[in-house]
């Protein structure tokens, strides 16, 4: 706990190392550990595979699976492009609007929390598909990307999931989704 500490303190003063969006490796492990190594899109992940987790039944698995799948073709729409206004932003955003959502415990009904999942995927992977004419390896890099991701949903949903089990433990996941949404505003205004 001590050196987590000046470790927040640090990523906390320098908002631009929060975001993944500026330049990377294109190997396969470049693409698997970018999603780690990006804070906004490890927020991100991690509170939709928590959310998930919350919402339980087939939201556990449809709400991941939606984020990638659309996260895919907004990688394929970004490629070539030069991009839409406001995107760093928007993925800012949905950190904070993920973390909210985890921190109030309202379960939106499925179809809203897909189309919100959806349409920061989208922006998560359009961010990426702009991105993608610059790495020489992008098919290799895409794939660690979305495995990364995937795992990174997986292990937000078993948080949420073993959270869920226990009132007590259900509170710690209220100040974990306002962490979030913390962190997702010092990233917007960072």
């Amino acid at each position: 706990m001590k050196k987590f500490i000046p470790t927040v303190i640090i990523l906390l003063s320098f908002p631009i190392l929060l975001i993944a969006h500026d330049g990377h490796g294109s190997s396969f492990l470049s693409g698997l550990s970018h999603p780690i190594l990006g804070l906004d899109h490890l927020l991100a992940m991690l509170s939709v595979g928590i959310l998930s987790a919350q919402m339980g039944k087939k939201a556990m698995w449809a709400v991941p699976a939606v984020f990638v799948g659309v996260m895919l073709f907004g990688g394929l729409m970004g490629i070539g492009s030069e991009g839409i206004p406001f995107i760093e932003p928007v993925i800012a955003l949905s950190v904070i609007a993920l973390g909210i959502a985890i921190a109030f415990e309202e379960k939106l009904p499925l179809m809203v929390t897909i189309a919100f999942v959806g349409f920061f995927g989208f922006n998560h992977g359009f961010a990426h598909g702009m991105e993608m004419p610059q790495l020489a390896h992008a098919t290799q890099y895409s794939i660690g990307f979305i495995l990364g991701t995937t795992i990174i949903h997986l292990i937000g949903a078993a948080i949420g999931y073993f959270a869920t089990k226990t009132e007590k433990n259900s509170k710690v996941l209220q100040f974990i989704g306002a962490f979030i949404a913390g962190m997702g505003l010092h990233i917007l205004i960072g």
